[in-house]
């Protein structure tokens, strides 16, 4: 089994297996093992493709499989869902496509990721975690926030709201056809707290751009119902793809930031002025603006910290490192 010395959910030292602050997060204070009771799909044996034929697969996005997950009550390890069984958790194991650099270390990088936006900037996330297959593979956990006791709450994504699919809208539907601008005008249409989403969507975005996301398109955004009221859904699928791509972008979205496009070749032409720019547009009180950017622009030290606890290689927690202190440095002025 794979020696670890921090908990692989909150990252906090002198843990050998999930804390109990993760434990109460993810599992509602259950002694849940880090270990998948199943073989990793990319194991070629008999057991693992008898396990994946059967597991209820959530949908495969570009190169990333989704795994429906629940924790077995009898002894408390993380298994796939069986056929029909609702699963509560998201597993992403370690991805297949030829071009991704660093694929190992893919689910690392999506839970550092989504620590340091809850940890260190105060965004609300899905709860999430890493687990590890017999193999000391890993593999990143998250628990649907859509389930509850008594079933699911309604949850639709941006692109839906938008009206874009791939009939209407082509086969690059969650990129091409919207702004970030016009995604803050969804909140204001459906939200009745649209002030307050807005201003978390904008931080949300920010985000991206330091950490180098340049997957957060449209079906990375949503809004879920609770309470017959809704809300923006807390943040998932955030990471830096910069370690994992060739010819990685600036915005997820073709038009960036604004509703009539940017025109994007290198980070040089993205900054500060530019978030000003579109905090304004968006609704936001200046005030609001300037203390949302001048926490994004302060070198903070909880994302050192925490990218020195993470499960990164050496060599990919300095790049994301400096990664992150480039784009932030961006914000400066």
């Amino acid at each position: 089994m794979k020696e670890i010395h921090v908990c692989p959910s909150t990252l906090a030292e002198g843990y050998e297996t999930y804390s109990p602050i993760a434990r109460k997060k993810m599992f509602d204070g259950k002694e849940v093992s880090h270990y998948v009771d199943a073989p990793s799909p990319s194991e070629d044996s008999a057991e693992a493709k008898e396990a994946i034929r059967n597991v209820g697969r959530i949908s495969l996005s570009g190169v990333q499989p989704k795994f429906a997950v629940v924790v077995d009550t009898e002894n408390l390890y993380l298994r796939y869902a069986r056929e029909g069984e609702q699963g509560t958790y998201i597993l992403k194991p370690r991805p297949n496509g030829y071009h991704i650099l660093n694929k190992e270390y893919c689910a690392a990088n999506e839970h550092l990721t989504m620590q340091i936006a809850s940890q260190a900037y105060g965004i609300e996330t899905a709860a999430n975690a890493l687990c590890f297959f017999k193999n000391n593979e890993a593999a990143y956990i998250t628990r649907r926030f859509d389930i509850h006791s008594g079933g699911k709450y309604q949850q639709e994504d941006f692109a839906a709201l938008l009206g874009y699919t791939k009939a209407h809208g082509g086969s690059d539907y969650k990129y091409c056809n919207a702004s970030y601008e016009e995604c803050a005008e969804v909140i204001r249409r459906y939200v009745k707290a649209a002030p307050i989403d807005v201003a978390r969507f904008f931080r949300l975005v920010v985000f991206n751009f330091i950490t180098l996301n340049d997957d957060a398109h449209l079906k990375n955004f949503s809004l879920i119902n609770k309470d017959e009221e809704y809300r923006l859904s807390p943040a998932y699928d955030l990471i830096n793809t910069s370690l994992h791509l060739v010819e990685p972008r600036i915005f997820a979205l073709d038009k960036g930031l604004f509703r009539e496009g940017m025109k994007l070749s290198d980070t040089h032409q993205v900054s500060r002025t530019d978030f000003e720019e579109f905090g304004r547009r968006i609704g936001l009180p200046e005030r609001v603006v300037k203390r949302e950017l001048d926490a994004f622009a302060k070198e903070n030290q909880m994302v050192k910290v925490l990218i020195e606890r993470s499960f990164l290689s050496d060599i990919l927690k300095r790049q994301y490192w400096l990664s992150v202190d480039y784009r932030r440095k961006t914000l400066v002025w």
